[in-house]
């Protein structure tokens, strides 16, 4: 089945610099969006403390709402990339827009190497990157089965990864819904993860992106329970998390 045409601006398909005049745009979006958050939302925000002061690293939240790019936006001032899902791209203007604030396509639901090399250019070059592990919006207080791409970009670059909990989003913005609620939100940043040193030629073993998606996984679960408990609205509880779903094989 052939992929949709999509409408990437040129210069802008594999995650390269962005324009001094995208980058003034991306500063005045995210003040906006800002404000909005804490006069319709509430917003509260712990943990900026265990954000890296500078350098790349990979922010990894939970993923319940369309507005959950929006809200991880007001963890940091410093321009952040996003992988998107390829409908973003699927018309000329919102193409546009979409690269100005940051972003490249990703094929959701497959290990899309195109868009996994562009984050990995992203990475090394000293950007902050956001990767929504579970790919797109799920439902519910479980963590569900989720992707290796953050910790595969991770344990390929040395960036840590920066779990994130997001809590109230979904009550916000319920999936399939166009209306937006002014419900409580809060934003709980987790420590870094740190992947383990490559061996020996520089290979990454695929038992070390697991164990880092292990790690991700839990601490992605214990930051959402915590940002549900302070936006009001408590997870019930569970037994047990999903797991990670298929990885690129060992990377040279």
């Amino acid at each position: 089945m052939s992929r949709e045409p999509l409408y990437v601006p040129a210069g802008h398909e594999k995650g390269e610099v962005m324009s001094p005049i995208q980058n003034l745009m991306y500063s005045a979006v995210r003040g906006l969006i800002h404000l909005y958050l804490l006069a319709w939302h509430r917003l509260e925000v712990r943990g900026l403390e265990n954000l890296p002061p500078s350098g790349a690293y990979i922010v990894s939240p939970i993923h319940r709402s369309n507005l959950d790019s929006l809200v991880i936006s007001a963890i940091t001032r410093r321009r952040m990339r996003y992988m998107g899902k390829e409908s973003l791209w699927s018309t000329r203007p919102t193409g546009w827009f979409f690269s100005a604030m940051g972003g490249f396509p990703v094929q959701r639901g497959s290990a899309d190497r195109e868009a996994l090399r562009a984050a990995l250019t992203v990475v090394e070059r000293g950007e902050p990157l956001v990767m929504f592990p579970e790919g797109t919006r799920q439902s519910g207080p479980v963590l569900t089965e989720f992707f290796d791409g953050p910790s595969y970009v991770s344990c390929r670059s040395g960036a840590p990864i920066i779990p994130v909990g997001l809590g109230g989003t979904e009550a916000a913005m319920t999936k399939g819904s166009k209306m937006i609620r002014p419900v409580k939100i809060t934003i709980v940043v987790g420590e870094p993860l740190v992947p383990d040193a490559p061996t020996e030629g520089g290979r990454v073993p695929r038992r070390a992106i697991k164990e880092q998606s292990e790690r991700l996984g839990a601490a992605i679960q214990e930051l959402f329970d915590e940002a549900q408990m302070r936006a009001g609205r408590p997870n019930p509880p569970r037994q047990g998390t999903g797991g990670a779903a298929e990885t690129p094989s060992d990377a040279p």
